[in-house]
């Protein structure tokens, strides 16, 4: 199975619709614990809204989001306090659901992790799939 990642950082959502579609996504997993943005269309309605329009499911997992503290080191290049924070968030009973719920979703289609940093080295996506993507293949998309 794969499981493809992607962060708007810097781009339109023309250009990440755009890029899910070259990879023939048919599932955008929203993976911010704040589905919100000062990007224009990039909040949770308007984003769930244009994916519809294309013909791609968008489901928001709340749980597999980082809370503020891992977003505020992340923010300050710690990487070392956010996989901290993020493997403390990871072992809450929500969180273990929600893992299991995204990769349900990903075997019933071909889905997307989408979180905000472009670059997926510091973005708490790639570590919520090493964590709990075992056996998964991971591509990382950019818009």
């Amino acid at each position: 199975m794969t499981i493809y990642t992607i962060g708007y950082e810097g781009a339109t959502v023309a250009e990440v619709i755009a890029a899910l579609e070259q990879a023939r996504v048919e599932r955008l997993i929203d993976v911010r614990q704040l589905p919100l943005s000062r990007g224009p269309g990039f909040s949770k309605s308007s984003l769930a809204a244009a994916l519809a329009e294309r013909g791609i499911d968008y489901v928001h997992l709340k749980a597999l989001g980082t809370p503020k503290p891992g977003r505020d080191a992340a923010k300050k290049g710690d990487r070392a306090t956010l996989e901290a924070v993020y493997a403390g968030q990871l072992k809450l009973p929500e969180a273990q659901a929600q893992a299991a719920q995204m990769r349900a979703l990903a075997a019933e289609k071909v889905s997307a992790l989408l979180c905000f940093e472009r670059d997926p080295h510091v973005c708490h996506r790639t570590l919520l799939l090493a964590a709990e993507g075992e056996g998964v293949e991971v591509v990382d998309l950019v818009p």
